[in-house]
């Protein structure tokens, strides 16, 4: 079993941002695989079903950015054996790059810093940069996306069903 974790903020006003690439890229996924994300619970909104006999889970955590390890220690409780796959921004990779790894630290990235405390680094994360800001982190990382960025998703969702053979 693979739970695929796409980190974001929930609400309208944080849909298009930068943060929300995770989120992005966890929606086309489910798309592709045809699961729909319509279920809550974990403190997400999610969807599960089985690709080549292997059961997946893709989840949206709603607990804002900073507080997504509290919706992935949930899943990690509930589905003990999972495999755990976080797809988030980052800043420190040049726009459109992607690095896959099986474990690591949280980096300079909140959400994946707040998971790391709750569950340790051995899960494995997509990370997909966003570029260094050129102002205010925050103000960048909550700005609009530009128009490259559903080309980064769909390189991101291609990447995935490569490594999970999905």
């Amino acid at each position: 079993m693979i739970i695929f974790v796409g980190l974001g903020n929930p609400g309208k006003q944080y849909s298009n941002t930068y943060h929300n690439i995770g989120f992005k890229t966890a929606d086309a996924l489910a798309e592709r695989l045809n699961i729909k994300l319509a279920k809550k619970g974990c403190k997400a909104l999610y969807g599960d079903g089985k690709v080549n006999g292997q059961k997946v889970i893709i989840a949206k955590p709603q607990t804002y950015m900073n507080l997504s390890g509290e919706s992935v220690l949930m899943f990690k409780k509930k589905y003990k054996d999972a495999e755990i796959v976080v797809i988030c921004d980052d800043i420190d990779l040049e726009k459109g790059k992607l690095r896959f790894r099986k474990k690591g630290s949280g980096g300079t990235h909140n959400g994946m810093r707040n998971i790391v405390n709750l569950i340790g680094e051995q899960f494995a994360r997509l990370r997909i940069g966003i570029g260094k800001p050129d102002r205010d982190l925050a103000d960048y990382v909550l700005s609009e996306m530009d128009n490259d960025f559903a080309q980064i998703v769909q390189n991101a969702t291609d990447e995935l069903v490569k490594i999970f053979d999905l």
